[in-house]
C-alpha cells in the first residue's frame, strides 16, 4: 500500500448525504480527502502505523455542517466575554438586565461603553406580562448614569441605550430619525432609549469602529465556538461599506481583510463563503450600482476557504418591527414595506428591481433579505425578470429569511433554480410571539419547509448568529417538530420535515448555495473531508434529545479541530 489513511472510522452511523442517503459504517480520509465509504473490509487496507482508527462505537459521523448564514465576528462580538449575554435563559426579565448592567458597571473603568447582546421582550417577564411595556432607557438610568450602555435585541433590529448613551450621540425629542428608522418616544414625546432599524446607526456612528485586534479576538473566538459544534463551513451573509455602522462595523470591509489574514496565517478553522454589503438599507439603487462597481470582483487566493460568493442586499425588515413587507395588515394595522429609497410602493419596488438586474447583469449571485409575503413576491419576481433581461446558467440566486415564502415565490424560485435561506432556531425563538403582530395561522406558517421543499426550491438552513446560537442541533429538532423554545407549543404542523430533508439543509443544499456542491457536502470518496461525529445515534433518535447529543469531534479538510474522544 502506497498510501495509508490518515483517519479512519469504524462501527459507527455513517451518514453519507449522497442523492440515496445512504447509511455506511466506515469511511477512511487520506490526505484531506475522503478515500473510502463502506464497510470495515473497505477501510481495512488502509490502515497503516500511523493511521488513527477511531471505534465510533454506534456515534453518528455527519458531513461537517454548513451555516449557511451566520455573522462570524459579530457573533464572536456578541458573546462573553467580549459583550454581555442578555439572551434567555442567561435573563429572564428587565430586573436580570439591570443587574447585568450594574455588574458590569463595577467592572469597567469609568465612561467605557458597556455592551450587551441578545434581550428578547418576549422572555422577559415584565414585557411577556404586559406587552406595552416595552425597554427603556430608565430600567439603566438607575444602575448605570455614568456609563453609556447599549444593548442590541436578538434579532439585530432594534438597539436599547441609556440616558447618557443619547446624550453621547446626541438624541433628543428633536431628532429625526434617519429613512427606514425609528427613535421609539414616550407620551410626552422624548426618547425611550428603543432605536429600530435605520436609526440604530445613530449609535453605531457614535461608538468607536473596532480594532483590528477586536476583530481578530471576535472571529477567533467564533472559530472556537463552531469547531466545538462540528460546524466547518459558513456564510458572512454581508461584508463591505454597507456594514460599517452595523455592530462598531462588525459587518464592514476590514472585518474581510481580517478574514484574508487568518487565512493567511493558519488560522482559518472553517471554511468561509461571502457576500459582499455594497449598502445597507433604505440605499438608493444609484448608490448601490456605483458602489458595487467600486468593489469590483475581489480575487480569492484559496477559493476553497475563503470564498467571495455574491452580494447581499436588503428588501424588508422583520416582523415583530412591523417591517416586513405584507399583503395584508398586521393586527393593530399597518403592512411594513420596502426598506429601499422611494417614496411610495411603486418607487421603492423599481429601485429593488434596479439592484437585483444590476448585480445579477453584473455576474454576481444574490441573496436578499426578504421576510413579508408581499416582498417575497417581489423578490422572485424580481429575480425572474433579470433572469429573463440577461440569461445565465446556474446563478443560485436566493432569499435570505423567506419567513412568509408564498406558493407564487415557490413556485418562480423553483422554475429558475434559486433558493431559499431558512433559519429553524429563530422560527423556535420566536412561534409564540408573532401570533401578536401576524395572527396564530400566519405565525404558524413563518418558515414554510414542507411547503418549500415539495415546491422544489433548493433550502438551506442558517443561524443567523448573533440572532440566535449556530446550534444545528436545534436546528434539526426544530425542522422535525416545529416546537417553540417558549411554550413548547407546535407552530405549523403541516411544515413539519423529516431528518434526511433536515440534514440536507445544513449539509449538500447548504453546499450548494456555496457553488461547492461537487466537492463538499455529503462523505463521498474524493470529497473534502469536512466531517462531524455526534455521540449517539442520530437516526434513531427521539427529535427532542437531538440538542442535547454531544459533539465529540469535528474535522475540516482532514485536520482535527475539535476532539473530546481523547479527552
Amino acid at each position: 500500500m502506497d498510501t495509508y489513511a490518515d483517519l479512519v472510522f469504524l462501527g459507527g452511523r455513517v451518514v453519507t448525504v449522497d442523492a440515496e442517503f445512504s447509511v455506511a459504517s466506515a469511511l477512511a480520509v487520506t490526505g484531506g480527502v475522503i478515500s473510502a465509504v463502506g464497510g470495515r473490509d473497505d477501510v481495512a487496507p488502509l490502515v497503516g502505523p500511523g493511521t488513527r482508527v477511531v471505534d465510533l462505537r454506534g456515534a453518528t459521523l455527519l458531513p461537517g455542517i454548513n451555516d449557511s448564514h451566520l455573522h462570524g465576528c459579530a457573533f464572536g462580538m456578541a458573546t462573553p466575554p467580549l459583550s454581555l449575554d442578555l439572551g434567555h435563559p442567561a435573563v429572564s426579565s428587565l430586573t436580570d438586565v439591570a443587574e447585568a448592567v450594574r455588574e458590569a458597571v463595577g467592572r469597567v473603568p469609568g465612561g467605557q461603553w458597556i455592551t450587551g447582546h441578545g434581550w428578547d421582550t418576549g422572555y422577559l417577564d415584565e414585557c411577556v406580562s404586559d406587552p406595552s411595556r416595552l425597554p427603556s432607557r430608565r430600567d439603566l438610568d438607575a444602575v448605570s448614569p455614568d456609563h453609556p450602555v447599549v444593548l442590541y435585541s436578538f434579532s439585530g433590529h432594534a438597539t436599547w441605550v441609556n440616558s447618557k448613551a443619547l446624550e453621547l450621540i446626541g438624541v433628543d425629542r428633536d431628532t429625526v430619525a434617519p429613512p427606514g428608522g425609528a427613535i421609539v418616544v414616550d407620551e410626552a414625546g422624548e426618547p425611550t432609549g428603543l432605536l429600530h432599524e435605520g436609526a440604530q446607526a445613530l449609535v453605531q456612528n457614535a461608538l468607536p469602529p473596532l480594532s483590528r485586534q477586536e476583530r481578530t479576538d471576535a472571529i477567533r473566538s467564533n472559530l472556537a465556538t463552531l469547531a466545538r459544534l462540528g460546524v466547518t463551513s459558513y456564510t458572512e451573509p454581508g461584508l463591505g461599506p454597507g456594514g460599517d455602522g452595523i455592530m462598531r462595523g462588525a459587518l464592514g470591509a476590514e472585518t474581510l481583510d481580517v478574514y484574508r489574514r487568518l487565512l493567511a496565517d493558519g488560522e482559518l478553522t472553517a471554511r468561509l463563503g461571502v457576500l459582499l454589503l455594497p449598502t445597507g438599507m433604505a440605499s438608493t439603487a444609484e448608490e448601490f450600482a456605483r458602489t458595487l462597481t467600486a468593489l469590483g470582483k475581489p480575487g480569492d487566493a484559496d477559493p476553497r476557504r475563503l470564498a467571495i460568493l455574491g452580494v447581499k442586499i436588503f428588501a424588508d425588515g422583520i416582523v415583530p418591527n412591523k417591517t416586513s413587507w405584507m399583503h395584508e395588515p398586521y393586527i393593530g394595522g399597518g403592512c411594513g414595506s420596502l426598506c429601499v429609497g422611494g417614496e411610495t410602493d411603486t418607487e421603492r419596488t423599481a429601485e429593488i428591481d434596479a439592484m437585483i438586474r444590476h448585480a445579477h447583469a453584473a455576474g454576481h449571485q444574490l441573496g436578499v433579505h426578504v421576510t413579508g409575503d408581499r416582498a417575497c413576491d417581489t423578490v422572485a419576481d424580481a429575480f425572474a425578470a433579470a433572469m429573463a433581461e440577461h440569461p445565465r446558467p446556474d446563478a443560485r440566486h436566493y432569499v435570505i429569511h423567506g419567513d412568509f415564502l408564498t406558493a407564487h415565490s415557490m413556485k418562480v424560485l423553483a422554475a429558475h433554480g434559486f433558493g431559499v435561506n431558512m433559519n429553524p432556531t429563530i422560527k423556535w425563538t420566536v412561534a409564540d410571539m408573532e401570533e401578536e403582530f401576524v395572527g396564530a395561522e400566519r405565525a404558524a406558517y413563518a418558515w414554510p419547509y414542507r411547503d418549500a421543499i415539495d415546491a422544489g426550491v433548493r433550502v438551506a438552513s442558517g443561524s443567523d448568529a448573533p440572532v440566535t446560537s449556530p446550534d444545528w442541533r436545534q436546528g434539526v429538532a426544530t425542522m422535525m417538530l416545529r416546537e417553540s423554545k417558549a411554550a413548547g407549543r407546535v407552530s405549523g404542523p403541516e411544515q413539519c420535515i423529516g431528518l434526511a430533508e433536515a440534514i440536507r439543509t445544513y449539509t449538500i443544499d447548504a453546499a450548494w448555495q456555496d457553488f461547492a456542491d461537487g466537492w463538499k457536502g455529503s462523505l463521498e470518496p474524493g470529497k473534502v473531508a469536512d466531517l462531524c461525529v455526534l455521540d449517539g445515534d442520530l437516526l434513531t433518535a427521539d427529535p427532542h434529545d437531538i440538542p442535547e447529543m454531544p459533539v465529540v469531534l469535528t474535522v475540516v479538510d482532514g485536520q482535527v479541530v475539535h476532539d473530546t474522544l481523547r479527552d
